[in-house]
C-alpha cells in the first residue's frame, strides 16, 4: 500500500515538473494552472520545511 502511494505522488510530482517547463514554453492554459499550483505547492512545502527548521534550531545555513 505504502508503494502505490509513493508512486502516485512521485508521478504526480514528475507530471507537475512536465507541465512546468511546458507552461514556460507557452503550453495551453491547463498546463499553466497545473504549473502554477505545482509551484504554489513547492513554496508552501519549502516555508514549511524552513519554519520547522527554525523551530527546532537545526539551521545549518
Amino acid at each position: 500500500m505504502t508503494v502505490r502511494v509513493l508512486s502516485c505522488v512521485a508521478l504526480l510530482a514528475a507530471g507537475g515538473c512536465v507541465c512546468v517547463v511546458w507552461a514556460a514554453r507557452g503550453g495551453p492554459r491547463w498546463v499553466r494552472a497545473v504549473a502554477r499550483g505545482t509551484l504554489l505547492a513547492g513554496e508552501l512545502v519549502g516555508r514549511s520545511a524552513r519554519a520547522r527548521d527554525s523551530r527546532d534550531g537545526d539551521a545549518d545555513d
